[in-house]
């Protein structure tokens, strides 16, 4: 994900092609720009003994086959490190042509000293394509969010990447390396025929080897400090709506190096190494310069208690140090120093963490760097530690004792630092005291001076993130609905809405969520007032206030109205409404309830002849609960519906699509009007 929220991007290494579609729109444009290849340039030997290969398994659905792939890494030195990639894919349906645009990232510390490709067709010559055609783009996009950095990538297109042909490529890459770590990707959306990882380590050296989503396999030794695994037949990963991230289900092994003689730069192999690795690297960083003393000063004299102190501190650094990262050679890991983030009033993720941190000292309030991924699920305890784990930072504050408010809904008891609360600079709409449902659940490393522990971030209570709507509603005899709806939304349903609105400068426009809403449930509808309340206030409920008119939304049947009594907002999701089994849990973007209440004042004449009835569907994930009563001349509907477990798996696949069935069903239950006899 590229948006400031995720915003390390030197984290977020990924294997050579395997990330494209990450850059893929970027490229388009470049790449349809450079010449074919001339046909010719036989494709090397190692391809051509491919060409009648059996396939992997696969279905008709699959777009292609990863028929070989080896990476060799030569460490030379704990200054350098070479690695030697070749891969082939055979193509098999339009939608595989992306297979045959390599893309290579590199950067000051990672020289790409060698890229060519080939094509075999099924009929006619072979095509190849040399380094000197490649383009190279910068990384510089982060959504909501700018950045400037030196990571960059070669992308080289091998014409011909058509159905039925064999796309291939080699390349190396010569790297400075900043930690002594690889991590090989063997399973990737397309199914693998064959897959080979080798490891060349100096005299004296040794490693460890940690396996992730795949049973561990054993090397062959086939020379002096020299090992080579070999996998055949890996299943291709086919996404899945609402599905675990990639990492968190890919198979791959993290391999540590060891130089004899001890601790060196870049060697660690445990969370707490990591976190002393971590500190090395922020020494002195959060220094406080006289100029942030003096602002700290400002903001906080006046203000006699801690917490409000703390607060102001946050909204500070939300709303006046912009997002914008710089991030050269190890400044994608190491912040830059406080003093000059709050100089230029910009930083990234890593930097704004710095200077709170630096300001919170200065009332006496210690705070930790907790290095964590934006992507619940990328890292779980089982993992070894490694930093390609990791893509953002957020803050662990050391609360004092004396300071307690319901406000403070983000923490947890740590056993030996006390209460600590969970906070992200880089999310401005979040305030201080909650984090979104993407960090809830969540694991970071959280760093102190005794080193690094991998901690699980709290989960908040699901009121926190809900939407509470209230619809007062007149229905006439003709069947038109009329009313008047308020819309309140806390927590993320908040910053949705406030995201989506911030650089919506015209009035008429900030209603567009309100239309799609309205559309979503009504055919025909006129809105006929409509008003953002807390749009600047993130500290406060979101609201929506609005009246609209449906013209036939209750249909007659001779004598009688049938009328759907949920008005509006859907709940029920077909995310599992697929023919294909499912594979990978289902997961919630964090806990939430929602809870409905419409009022319809009945028309002249009517009495209600039938009510549906009530439902309750409680399962241990999620559950939905909605009543109708009448109360005088009006129906009365309500209906809560909760997350309360923020992964399913997929062996419960069956009874959340149930659950989901009866949150439909009730949706379009309806009541039945009659008219009054006399």
């Amino acid at each position: 994900m590229s948006n400031k929220l995720s915003c390390c991007r030197a984290l977020r290494t990924l294997p050579g092609n395997r990330h494209l579609p990450v850059v893929l729109l970027i490229v388009v444009c470049s790449l349809t720009c450079v010449p074919l290849a001339m046909a010719g340039g036989d494709a090397p030997g190692w391809m051509h003994a491919l060409v009648n290969a059996p396939l992997p398994a696969h279905d008709e659905k699959t777009n292609a086959v990863l028929l070989y792939s080896e990476t060799t890494v030569n460490v030379i030195s704990v200054d350098k490190v070479k690695t030697q990639v070749r891969e082939a894919y055979k193509i098999l349906r339009p939608d595989g042509r992306n297979n045959g645009i390599v893309g290579v990232v590199f950067n000051p510390q990672k020289k790409v000293t060698y890229l060519r490709g080939w094509c075999i067709p099924a009929q006619g010559k072979d095509y190849e394509v040399k380094d000197k055609e490649a383009v190279e783009v910068s990384l510089t996009d982060v959504e909501g969010g700018e950045l400037f950095s030196d990571v960059k990538e070669k992308l080289l297109r091998i014409p011909a990447s058509d159905p039925g042909n064999i796309v291939g490529y080699e390349y190396e890459i010569e790297e400075h390396p900043l930690v002594l770590q690889d991590v090989w990707y063997f399973q990737e959306r397309s199914p693998s025929r064959e897959t080979r990882y080798s490891l060349q380590l100096p005299a004296g050296w040794e490693y460890t080897a940690s396996w992730i989503n795949h049973p561990e396999v054993q090397p062959v030794k086939t020379g002096a400090n020299y090992w080579e695994w070999t996998l055949k037949d890996i299943a291709g990963i086919r996404a899945e709506a609402a599905m675990p991230p990639f990492k968190g289900v890919a198979g791959h092994m993290v391999v540590s190096f060891f130089p004899p003689g001890g601790h060196v730069a870049g060697r660690f192999v445990s969370w707490r190494e990591m976190g002393d690795w971590y500190t090395n690297l922020t020494i002195d960083r959060r220094n406080a310069s006289p100029e942030i003393k003096q602002r700290v000063a400002t903001l906080t004299s006046t203000i006699p208690a801690p917490l409000d102190k703390m607060t102001a501190i946050a909204e500070f650094i939300q709303g006046e140090v912009r997002y914008v990262a710089i991030e050269l050679g190890i400044g994608g890991h190491q912040p830059h120093a406080a003093a000059e983030v709050f100089s230029h009033r910009y930083g990234d993720c890593k930097d704004k963490a710095t200077l709170m941190s630096s300001m919170l000292h200065q009332i006496g309030v210690e705070s930790y760097y907790v290095v964590i991924n934006s992507e619940r699920g990328s890292v779980t305890p089982e993992m070894p530690a490694h930093v390609g784990a990791f893509n953002h930072m957020v803050l662990a504050i050391k609360l004092p004792d004396d300071v307690s408010s319901p406000i403070l809904i983000a923490t947890m008891q740590h056993p030996r630092l006390g209460r600590l609360l969970f906070f992200d600079p880089t999310n401005d709409l979040t305030p201080f005291g909650q984090i979104g449902g993407y960090l809830q659940s969540n694991w970071g490393l959280l760093v102190t001076p005794e080193g690094g522990e991998l901690v699980q971030l709290p989960k908040l209570p699901a009121e926190n993130n809900s939407i509470q709507r209230t619809g007062k509603f007149v229905l006439d005899t003709n069947g038109t609905l009329a009313g008047d709806v308020t819309e309140r939304r806390f927590g993320d349903r908040a910053r949705s809405q406030r995201t989506a609105l911030r650089s919506v400068n015209r009035a008429a426009d900030r209603i567009k969520p309100i239309e799609n809403l309205l559309a979503d449930s009504i055919s025909t509808f006129q809105i006929t007032k409509a008003n953002v309340i807390n749009l600047q206030h993130s500290d406060q409920p979101f609201e929506y206030q609005y009246s609209f008119v449906a013209k036939d939304y209750a249909k007659k049947a001779g004598d009688l109205l049938v009328v759907r009594l949920r008005a509006l907002g859907t709940e029920t999701d077909g995310v599992l409404e697929t023919k294909d089994a499912r594979k990978f849990p289902v997961e919630f973007s964090g806990p939430a309830k929602d809870v409905d209440t419409f009022e319809i004042t009945l028309p002249t004449g009517y009495v209600v002849d039938d009510l549906p009835p009530a439902v309750d569907a409680d399962f241990s994930f999620a559950s939905y609960h909605s009543k109708s009563e009448v109360q005088g001349n009006l129906i009365r509907y309500t209906r809560t519906f909760e997350v309360k477990e923020l992964s399913v798996p997929s062996s419960r696949a069956a009874e959340l699509k149930k659950f989901y069935r009866i949150i439909a069903g009730d949706e379009r239950n309806t009541a039945v009007l009659k008219v009054v006899t006399q």
